[in-house]
């Protein structure tokens, strides 16, 4: 279980999020959804333990631990995996190495060579890559549907309980968003792991249906959901008087 209780986070001295509540059960999928600069990135920056953003106040406890005294390793260690929405390139680093070096560290390093290829071949052929990725430098002069692709072959191999994914389908052309949108979704099938999207897209949330939906606006949740408040949210738009906030109408 996530749980995020009445989190501020400011970056160079200014407040992006206050007073900010979220919980997220095992198997569940929320939406976090905002207009752009609402801060909803900042969440995903926050639960990797990005060094920028700073927690002014607030707890945040991950499957029972204190994820605020964590750092990004052991976040990643503890079942989490972000998926963002311009993956960072590793140069020097191929992805075979970075995924043996991450099993060994979780334990799970049950897999010999052989299979372990065996395995990132067969992944490969599914999300439609060259099997030439495997041994790849880590998003390498990767396109940015190429970079999403790659990020999810690193998931299906280190099989996280808790996904993140901050927009995602930027950049995806229709093709590769229903790819990318069913491979997640035969994940959640396979491993019922917690699902927190990111997103503006409504294809990707007709394929990876949410459970909540959240609406990001003036720093912290003022709506929440089920799945029919996203399908308002692409009707009406933010601007919507049903979605839209108090404090804007009085501002």
């Amino acid at each position: 279980m996530l749980q995020i209780k009445n989190l501020t986070v400011k970056v160079f001295d200014k407040i992006i999020i206050e007073d900010f509540n979220l919980e997220i059960k095992e198997g569940e999928i929320h939406a976090l959804m905002g207009q752009n600069g609402a801060g909803k990135s900042t969440i995903a920056k926050v639960l990797m333990r990005d060094k920028n953003y700073e927690v002014v106040s607030g707890t945040i406890t991950l499957n029972g631990e204190d994820l605020l005294r964590m750092n990004t390793t052991e976040v990643a260690r503890n079942g989490a995996f972000l998926v963002s929405q311009n993956p960072v390139e590793i140069p020097g680093v191929s992805n075979a190495e970075m995924l043996r070096t991450s099993l060994n560290d979780q334990g799970k390093n049950e897999l010999n060579i052989l299979e372990f290829n065996k395995k990132l071949t067969r992944l490969c052929e599914k999300l439609e890559i060259p099997t030439s990725f495997i041994h790849r430098d880590i998003n390498y002069n990767m396109s940015g549907g190429e970079k999403k692709k790659n990020e999810l072959l690193h998931m299906w191999m280190l099989t996280p309980s808790f996904l993140i994914l901050d927009e995602i389908d930027s950049g995806l052309d229709v093709d590769a968003l229903k790819l990318v949108g069913n491979s997640i979704q035969e994940y959640i099938t396979n491993y019922h792991p917690m699902v927190l999207i990111i997103t503006h897209q409504k294809t990707l949330l007709d394929i990876v249906k949410p459970d909540r939906v959240h609406i990001l606006n003036h720093k912290q949740i003022t709506q929440s959901g089920d799945a029919s408040l996203a399908e308002k949210i692409f009707k009406e738009g933010f601007s919507g008087a049903s979605i839209i906030d108090r404090r804007d109408i009085d501002a």
